[in-house]
């Protein structure tokens, strides 16, 4: 007879604690709130996070406590990018680190949509690097000072993190292809018009509205919330299986035969990033 207990999910008190240093976790009656930070303000992302995406997509979701998320960030910034982890040339990696970094950066997405089986709900606090996470969810709302961009192509890097292929599903190819290239903003109404979002509000008004949001659902069958969070998800399930793989690998291709380095071309965009948080 198996242990029921060795084999099971992994504890709120357990994961909650574990990934405590990058993602605050709040339950109540269900509802899992995960709030992205660094030592208590906006996440700075770097390697060890994008590794910790995917993990932590695994422990949530294999939880039957969660019945819904709320996915935000800290502050008035989604997420921080920082071009000094470019600092060695990916050309340089070693062999295997370059494996790992295929893997995690499609974990960091995938293991999003396909290990979560509840309702989500991104709650955009503000502009910021991999803004995707927000757009992923089944609901997603925003700050009003929030802006979405790219500059993958801006900084010398084919776009296949995942960012413009929500936007192909979302907006279109030829939208996407028109922001890809020229990296432009597209500010929260615009991305409200062009569906990419569901609501823009006050920052101040953003977490109330989404565990608002939240108790709505909660309101529902629990069969009735999964299977609907089922129905809703699987055209970005489909998406990523015919897509993002074949999107990344020509990005990390193009970054292992750069002799330049990707980190030169960012900082002279540097002023832009930290203006926007990217």
């Amino acid at each position: 007879m198996f242990n029921r207990k060795m084999i099971g999910p992994t504890r709120f008190e357990e994961y909650s604690e574990k990934y405590k240093d990058l993602f605050l976790m709040t339950r109540r009656d269900g509802i899992l709130e995960v709030r992205m930070h660094t030592n208590g303000g906006p996440l700075q992302f770097d390697w060890p996070v994008q590794a910790a995406y995917g993990h932590v997509w695994s422990d949530i979701g294999r939880d039957p406590e969660n019945e819904v998320m709320i996915l935000t960030g800290t502050g008035e910034l989604w997420q921080i990018g920082n071009p000094e982890v470019w600092n060695t040339k990916f050309m340089d990696w070693p062999n295997r680190r370059k494996l790992e970094m295929y893997h995690e950066s499609l974990r960091m997405i995938e293991n999003m949509v396909h290990c979560l089986d509840i309702p989500t709900i991104g709650a955009v606090n503000g502009t910021g690097a991999h803004w995707q996470l927000g757009t992923l969810c089944d609901i997603t709302i925003c700050a009003e000072d929030t802006a979405f961009f790219d500059a993958h192509y801006l900084g010398g890097v084919p776009p296949g993190d995942g960012i413009v292929l929500a936007l192909q599903k979302i907006l279109g190819s030829k939208k996407a292809a028109y922001y890809a290239y020229t990296g432009l903003n597209i500010t929260a109404q615009e991305a409200l018009d062009l569906g990419l979002i569901s609501e823009v509000m006050p920052r101040e008004q953003l977490l109330p509205r989404a565990w608002g949001l939240a108790e709505m659902i909660m309101q529902a069958p629990r069969s009735t919330r999964h299977l609907t969070h089922s129905i809703v998800s699987h055209p970005w399930k489909q998406a990523f299986a015919e897509n993002q793989g074949l999107q990344l690998t020509h990005q990390l291709y193009d970054m292992a035969i750069d002799e330049e380095g990707i980190h030169e071309r960012l900082m002279k965009l540097k002023e832009r990033f930290q203006r926007n948080g990217r």
